[in-house]
């Protein structure tokens, strides 16, 4: 079938992305899914630091790649061995799809799936298919979703049902913002009755990890970011304190659950200098992979502290997205407070240019339904 989609043509363009244009509208060929997977069409799709980091080459991917991996919609075929899912669920697509069989899936999400992150990483669906094509060439999937597009083929791995009463723009943003910086708090944390819980770096994962903070109620929660409006947002979003990150470390504020969402080595600093004695450094952010970052190995000993990495929040999303669905069916998660703009698939660059800026929590795109 044909469709219409955002496709990154070339990694690392020079800014701004409104003028270089990276990303091009383009009409594609979309292939039937196969007997495992699923036909979506999409209803919603987010705009992540993890997109981002694809444009401009701190994750290089094979190009050119149909982008966007937080995203919801309807099914509207499933292959013939697919039981489990029917014509009409809405579903939220999962980054990182899960077999469910491989030594790393045994850890509960502590460990990546093996075959779904050599899928992501050849830009593959799960089992190795390319289902997108333009001119007669392949064009590849970014993390088995490729939701930037009005509809996508993805593995049966690859999403979860939600009830019809979770909204596409509420859907789409628990499938990675959600997911990530709330199971870094969750899975990964593992907070305990009283315990205060610092969050570095408040982007959309890290507004995610402090809304899921606050639902849980077990202690103070403190945001930290460089940006003024951002600590604003999140007091009104039930944080205790906020500072900006030279505020805090003189303040000598300290938790024993610090989650670093930022995404880069200074603000991974930060959260190690942040945690207490026999605290717990969880770093969700994604870096660039030559950033280097500088702490002092005697405080992690003598304090007894521990470093976790959490990859999509230690998620087995299955599991996770039906219980951050129920938390925001209760009014304890206001996932809807984490979206600060909805815009067209057409302005997916100046969407670009404004999270590169830091001026974005979660912008998001709505097709026609």
């Amino acid at each position: 079938m044909r469709i219409r989609g955002a496709v990154l043509e070339e990694i690392g363009r020079a800014r701004p992305y409104a003028q270089s244009r990276p990303l091009s509208i383009s009409d594609l060929e979309l292939d039937d899914p196969g007997p495992d997977e699923v036909l979506v069409r999409i209803e919603a799709a987010g705009i992540c630091h993890s997109d981002l980091s694809v444009v401009d080459g701190n994750r290089v991917r094979p190009v050119p790649m149909l982008l966007g991996h937080e995203a919801a919609g309807r099914i509207v075929r499933v292959g013939s061995a697919v039981q489990e899912f029917s014509p009409g669920q809405r579903v939220v697509m999962a980054f990182l799809p899960r077999c469910g069989e491989c030594d790393n899936c045994r850890t509960d999400g502590r460990l990546p799936c093996s075959p779904g992150s050599a899928a992501n990483n050849a830009g593959t669906l799960f089992g190795s298919a390319m289902r997108l094509h333009r001119d007669g060439a392949d064009i590849f999937h970014h993390l088995g979703v490729s939701g930037f597009a009005d509809h996508a083929v993805v593995d049966r791995r690859s999403i979860v049902a939600v009830d019809d009463d979770v909204p596409p723009h509420i859907a789409a943003v628990l499938g990675c913002a959600v997911l990530t910086g709330g199971g870094a708090v969750i899975n990964a944390g593992d907070p305990q009755e009283g315990d205060d819980i610092i969050v570095v770096g408040l982007g959309g994962v890290g507004m995610a990890a402090l809304i899921t903070a606050v639902s849980l109620g077990t202690g103070r929660v403190i945001g930290v970011d460089g940006v003024p409006e951002k600590l604003d947002r999140a007091r009104e979003l039930g944080a205790t304190e906020v500072y900006s990150p030279a505020a805090a470390l003189e303040a000598g504020i300290r938790a024993p659950i610090v989650i670093e969402a930022a995404g880069n080595a200074r603000a991974f600093e930060t959260a190690v200098k942040l945690t207490g004695v026999g605290g717990r450094t969880v770093t969700v952010g994604l870096p660039a992979p030559t950033a280097e970052a500088t702490i002092a190995p005697l405080t992690i000993t003598a304090e007894a502290r521990t470093i976790v990495g959490s990859y999509l929040g230690s998620a087995v999303p299955a599991r996770d997205i039906p219980t951050y669905a129920q938390l925001w069916r209760e009014k304890r998660l206001p996932v809807e407070a984490l979206i600060s703009s909805t815009i067209r698939l057409e302005d997916i660059n100046e969407a670009m240019d404004q999270l590169a800026d830091g001026g974005a929590i979660r912008q998001v795109i709505l097709f026609e339904t």
